[in-house]
């Protein structure tokens, strides 16, 4: 697996656009496979298909699969997407690749975070582990933005369920770097994509399971303020775009409409759909309706300017 990832990392500082046949490449996150706050030990990490759904479980070494539009095609815009799954898995195809794909034919580059699974067996803070993956993916795609044909300031996060959390936290967190960030380059995202997202500790309307993942059974309240991310909007916090669905039975549509209601308080841009029916977990195809919702985000990108090529 590392000599695979040498491998592309050398073809792909090669190409000149970053772009070779259109196919996504996956690098390591770190340099040198240098994982901040890692433990020794082995590599136990597993994935599984089942239910149309590919599980990435265990994962200790993240990883960043690039997919570069055409350079006729590009606009210079990109979005780091997170895949859900509790804190515990990865569903990194249905809120992965295939999300990425379809950026793609915007014109958008995508890149597929493969987040560290917090568990204290592999780190010796797991509660930071995922922030600071979405963090250096910034801080790698910002570094890279030239070469990969980006616009630096055009840089969104996005995250589904859990990782929705993760984008948020990262929308919301990025005044303090928990990485290696000795040029000091902003890790704040330009823009937020939250599809049905865990953003609140408020026990009335958390998904617990998550928070467990993230900081343990015995989470401080002072934690649990710190990561209900609907606290921390500011000014500063980037414009969002949020879906969810009412009777969505996983994550309470009500983590949306909290984080929204921050937003508008302070005077952020936001817009937020709220399907009647949905359900969990749906990925980019609501089956109970003929409502795409991903043609209402590139409505809102393009809206924002984001869709028009630099």
């Amino acid at each position: 697996m590392k000599r695979f990832l040498a491998l592309a990392l050398f073809i792909f500082a090669l190409t000149p656009t970053g772009y070779t046949q259109n196919k996504p490449i996956e690098m390591a996150l770190y340099p040198e496979n240098k994982v901040p706050g890692n433990l020794p030990g082995p590599d136990e990490e597993k994935s599984e298909a089942s239910g149309g759904i590919l599980r990435v479980s265990k994962i200790k070494i993240p990883t960043l699969t690039a997919y570069l539009p055409p350079a006729d095609k590009a606009n210079g815009t990109a979005v780091i997407i997170c895949p859900g799954g509790g804190y515990s898995i990865v569903a990194i195809d249905h809120e992965g690749f295939k999300v990425a794909e379809k950026f793609n034919e915007m014109g958008v580059a995508a890149f597929v975070l493969k987040y560290r699974i917090p568990d204290e067996k592999n780190q010796t803070d797991p509660s930071i582990a995922p922030l600071q993956d979405a963090q250096q993916a910034i801080l790698t795609v910002r570094t890279n933005a030239k070469k990969w044909n980006i616009h630096p300031e055009r840089i969104g996060i996005m995250g589904f369920s859990a990782g929705g959390h993760l984008a948020s936290t990262a929308g919301t967190h990025f005044e303090r770097s928990l990485i290696d960030n000795p040029d000091r380059v902003s890790v704040r995202p330009d823009f937020m994509i939250l599809i049905y997202p865990v953003i609140s500790a408020d026990i009335a309307i958390t998904h617990s399971g998550s928070f467990k993942n993230l900081l343990g059974g015995n989470a401080s309240a002072q934690q649990l303020l710190l990561y209900s991310n609907e606290k921390q909007v500011t000014a500063k916090t980037p414009p969002a775009f949020l879906v969810h669905a009412s009777d969505d039975g996983g994550v309470s549509p009500n983590n949306s409409i909290a984080f929204y209601q921050a937003l508008i308080k302070n005077k952020i841009a936001a817009e937020l759909h709220i399907y009647q029916n949905g359900g969990h977990g749906f990925g980019m195809h609501n089956a109970t309706t003929k409502d795409e919702w991903m043609d209402r985000c590139k409505n809102w990108l393009n809206g924002n300017g984001w869709l028009k090529a630099q």
